[in-house]
């Protein structure tokens, strides 16, 4: 399946699932985001966030056929692996790679320092990795968008720590404060 195909069975899926996600409950809110997870190979969920007017929220993830997950170990793998891929996505390199990357033109331009052609490559590679959304949060994106900015991170200072191996090490708490959320506002019972 080539990429174009994939986006388009992936925006086809959300679709879905958010049409299905709106039979829970309806008057409790409306969906607002529906991220795809698979954090394990080949099992999609999808993380459903719900708002009503007044700003509450509540949610619910859904397994590839559209039911309710209710097992909490499944709830935090598909709630971890969604926002660590978040997080990836927006630690990288500060987030701002297209200001980034007219810097480095501009530096190009200027000066032409060594490894500049390098540095140039590396961001281009990132954000090619990042992509545009929907994207499906899994280990392997996360691994692909750490191994693309570390990538980027030695090109511009090999002498530097990575900035964005600290912004993941100093996620847990908000990770543990999302998930909280999510447990606490659940759409379903849980199971045990």
């Amino acid at each position: 399946m080539d990429l174009y195909s994939w986006e388009v069975k992936l925006l086809a899926d959300l679709e879905r699932i958010a049409t299905l996600a709106e039979e829970f409950a309806p008057a409790a809110g409306a969906v607002s985001a529906v991220l795809p997870a698979e954090a394990t190979p080949g099992l999609r969920s999808y993380l459903c966030a719900f708002e009503t007017p007044d700003g509450a929220r509540s949610w619910l993830v859904l397994d590839d056929d559209g039911a309710a997950v209710d097992d909490r170990r499944d709830i935090k793998d598909t709630v971890s692996i969604a926002a660590l891929c978040e997080i990836a996505e927006e630690s990288a390199v500060g987030g701002d790679l297209d200001e980034l990357l007219s810097q480095l033109v501009a530096l190009r331009l200027t000066e032409n320092p060594e490894g500049i052609d390098e540095a140039e490559e590396a961001v281009r590679a990132l954000q090619q990795t990042i992509g545009v959304p929907p994207q499906l949060a899994s280990p392997m994106r996360l691994d692909e968008i750490g191994a693309a900015t570390r990538r980027l991170e030695l090109a511009l200072d090999p002498a530097a720590p990575s900035p964005f191996t600290a912004a993941l090490k100093g996620a847990q708490g908000t990770l543990d404060e999302l998930l909280g959320e999510v447990v606490g506002a659940y759409r379903v019972p849980l199971g045990l």
